[in-house]
């Protein structure tokens, strides 16, 4: 089956019956009709339908190395610059269907496994390694266009940097025991976004194992048996577009993972119970570049959706000759530009890298996902100061429907709209900065790719300082 259409995910995905758990209630039925992924699931499906929109067909895909029917263009193995041009350009007409609100659209997942199976040689001839596995579910999943999540963090039980796991009963997940079928894993992982409405989860170790037991890969069907996925609290508010305008449509669910003596079929398997591998393999992978390139292409479109929020409130309350309010909306502009000129940069200096692939700028694209994490924040501020009381002066769509349609007509208009389409705006400013939601959001753009801090560090000991080094002592002698 080559790309999938939003009817084929979704039935897919419903006949999985994968073990979700919300509430403390597992979910049954059909998991698209649940109230906590409806809304989400819909939007992946338009997703999948831009695959087979006539005027986007070669933009949105490519002829499968394999068999020349049209795959979907993120499995794309980039060879050239144009290559990479090409990728950013299906990111961002993928994440324009959601606002780059979507931060695990199927893209994301899509690019890991390519540069993860384009760096595969780097398991050859290694204990416990199988670097065809790899290559071969990559194919798999590029031909079957699955849908994937993926864990690669442990529970947060002791965040020392050695930390020996004391507990009978394994807590962070582990290879436990193997048999002729696989390797048998038993404990829990974090945080799957989208867990439970995909095909499959991708599994890896992502640094910092000092038990090889807790060094794996491999990618498994979410339905597999023993593989639960319990889910956070939804942040949907509620069913209507008018009073959660972004919830209802793009709430990506975190959930754990509990692994529950699950057997891992070797053929699955991509390496285990490895130090030296788990500890190395994302780094020397080809993964940190092109991962950062899906990832800046999305947030860019995420940056002017802010833009365009910031302007509408400024323009509707007639805000714009003040210069405080210039002022805050030229920072967003400022990171927008910064923001595109960085991807284009990473791509202008791309290099075929040890793979065989071209390789965006790595050390661009790490000062783009430095810069990402601190102005986001500073966005969902400036959307709060300008917008004040009115962010609080948002009446709910039945309200609008009631006896008081009057008053809220009369005394909630503005210089450019009239009551309804202002509260319209309010809302989906309200509900992209201040609800569960947009709060969600802020966390997960500051955190997207790791801690702040160790992303400045790595960008610090990654980049070559030594020529200006040298310029200074050229100088003084």
């Amino acid at each position: 089956m080559p790309a999938i259409t939003g009817k084929q995910y979704i039935d897919r995905i419903d006949q999985m019956q994968t073990n979700i758990w919300i509430d403390g209630r597992r979910v049954t039925g059909k998991i698209s009709e649940h109230p906590a992924f409806k809304g989400v699931m819909k939007s992946q499906a338009a997703l999948y339908d831009l695959q087979h929109d006539v005027v986007l067909k070669d933009v949105m895909t490519y002829p499968s190395p394999s068999t020349s029917e049209p795959v979907g263009l993120s499995f794309l193995q980039p060879k050239t610059k144009e290559d990479l041009t090409k990728k950013r350009k299906m990111v961002q007409h993928w994440a324009k269907s959601n606002n780059g609100l979507m931060g695990r659209s199927p893209d994301y997942m899509n690019t890991t496994l390519m540069a993860f199976a384009s760096s595969a040689g780097f398991l050859n001839e290694k204990e416990n390694c199988f670097p065809e596995n790899l290559r071969s579910f990559y194919e798999y999943a590029r031909e079957h266009d699955l849908s994937m999540t993926h864990t690669f963090i442990d529970p947060q039980v002791n965040r020392s940097p050695i930390y020996l796991e004391d507990s009978e009963e394994p807590i962070a997940a582990r290879v436990i025991d193997k048999n002729e079928e696989g390797i048998i894993v038993k404990g829990a992982r974090l945080l799957a976004t989208q867990g439970g409405i995909t095909d499959e989860i991708l599994v890896i170790s992502s640094g910092g194992v000092v038990e090889e037991e807790k060094g794996f890969s491999f990618s498994i069907p979410c339905n597999t048996k023993g593989l639960k996925f319990i889910c956070r609290e939804s942040f949907v508010g509620g069913d209507s577009t008018f009073n959660y305008p972004l919830s209802s449509r793009y709430e990506e669910m975190d959930s754990i993972v509990v692994f529950d003596n699950v057997v891992v079929p070797w053929e699955r398997v991509f390496y285990y119970n490895n130090i030296a591998v788990s500890n190395n393999f994302m780094n020397d992978s080809s993964f940190q570049a092109f991962a950062l390139h899906q990832v800046v292409s999305r947030q860019i479109v995420k940056t002017e959706f802010v833009l365009g929020v910031v302007q509408s409130i400024i323009e509707t309350i007639n805000i714009k000759q003040y210069q405080h309010v210039q002022e805050k909306v030229s920072e967003i502009i400022i990171a927008l530009e910064t923001m595109k000129a960085l991807v284009i940069k990473s791509e202008v200096e791309a290099e075929i890298d040890k793979w065989g692939l071209m390789q965006p700028d790595c050390i661009t694209l790490k000062v783009a996902i430095n810069t990402f994490p601190r102005v986001y924040p500073r966005f969902t501020e400036i959307i709060q100061l300008l917008g004040a009381s009115g962010l609080m002066s948002i009446p709910t769509e039945d309200a609008f429907q009631s006896s008081i349609r009057n008053d809220l007509d009369q005394y909630l208009q503005s210089k450019a709209d009239n009551a309804e389409n202002r509260v319209k705006l309010f809302r989906l400013a309200w509900d992209l900065t201040m609800s569960s939601f947009g709060t969600r959001q802020t966390l997960y753009e500051r955190f997207f790719f790791g801690d702040p801090t160790r992303l400045s560090s790595e960008l610090y000991h990654s980049y070559n300082k030594a020529p200006y080094v040298q310029r200074v002592k050229d100088m003084l002698e």
